[in-house]
């Protein structure tokens, strides 16, 4: 179990967008806009730089500038800070989780190295092991993505592994499918780690398993909807929940379809939140297709689950 003491992220955790302007250039004035609009939707924590961040196309220096930025504004809203400081470089993860440690955020996260992946679950735990040595006051969890890094070992291993090795791990951002392994890793030690769950389309199968918090991009736009699920969840209207969460999906294939990140950063802009394009590699959708997913999603209802900007 951590040495840090830590309150667990049994909330709703935003992964909020990189805001940028129309040249792809940071767009910091945008994130203020961001953080009053989460506060609005009684979302409190934030998982910054994350996939949604798009981490992977910023800059190391850009990363900082976001930390920064969000540092300033976090507090005046009541937003708790989780930084992902991961990066196929261990000395740029290292470098971003002492940044975060010295911005007192609440803790960091690390996906994987994923272009020279390691080999074993041992050799992961040794790189967590080095990035949060660098934030020694900070919670560290484990960020599981297999979809994108393809590095996948039984998780259930690692917590056993990293719990011994790295005095501050906490838990597993676990954005996996696997409701096996996942209820595994719940089960470990009597339920000591927090597992934030990570996919929005099965909130509710993770609620079911044992979940009491989620990290996910929806939450940005549509937390109302989720916060119903978790509602007729925890009052045992499965009915009602199952409807909602079929809704949610309806949503995010929607999205899908015309290319989700593009999309849901248009999304952010109807609702006053202007945070932009996409970054190459990833495309954007043509005002056409915006045009038809707005009339689509109109059509499923979205709209009556989200909440303009406050200050826009």
């Amino acid at each position: 179990m951590s040495s840090v003491t830590s309150s667990p992220f049994h909330c709703l955790v935003a992964a909020p967008h990189t805001p940028f302007h129309d040249d792809g250039s940071l767009a910091l004035d945008i994130i203020p806009l961001q953080a009053a609009h989460l506060a609005a939707q009684n979302v409190r924590a934030v998982f910054i730089t994350g996939t949604t961040g798009e981490s992977s196309s910023l800059s190391l220096d850009e990363r900082m500038q976001v930390y920064r930025t969000w540092a300033q504004v976090a507090g005046g809203h009541g937003i708790r800070v989780i930084a992902h400081v991961g990066a196929n470089a261990l000395t740029d993860a290292c470098a971003l989780a002492a940044l975060a440690q010295e911005l007192s955020f609440d803790a960091i996260s690390a996906l994987a190295p994923s272009y020279f992946k390691p080999a074993t679950s041992e050799s992961l735990v040794q790189c967590c092991a080095k990035i949060a040595a660098a934030a020694p006051s900070l919670p560290f969890y484990y960020y599981q993505i297999p979809a994108l890094t393809g590095v996948r070992f039984p998780m259930a291993d690692f917590v056993a592994r990293a719990a011994s090795q790295i005095p501050t791990f906490r838990g597993i951002k676990f954005t996996d499918p696997d409701l096996v392994a996942y209820r595994r890793c719940l089960a470990i030690d009597g339920g000591a780690y927090d597992l934030p769950w990570g996919v929005d389309e099965i909130l509710l199968g993770a609620l079911a398993t044992g979940a009491r918090g989620g990290v996910g991009s929806t939450y940005n736009f549509m937390a109302p909807l989720a916060h119903a699920i978790i509602a007729a969840f925890d009052a045992g209207d499965w009915e009602h929940a199952r409807v909602l969460q079929s809704k949610m999906i309806s949503i995010i294939d929607a999205l899908d379809a015309v290319g989700y990140l593009g999309a849901a950063k248009a999304v952010m802009g109807w609702l006053g939140v202007p945070v932009g394009p996409a970054r190459l590699p990833l495309g954007n959708p043509s005002a056409e297709t915006l045009q038809r997913l707005r009339e689509q999603l109109d059509a499923l209802g979205f709209f009556a689950w989200t909440i303009p900007c406050p200050e826009r």
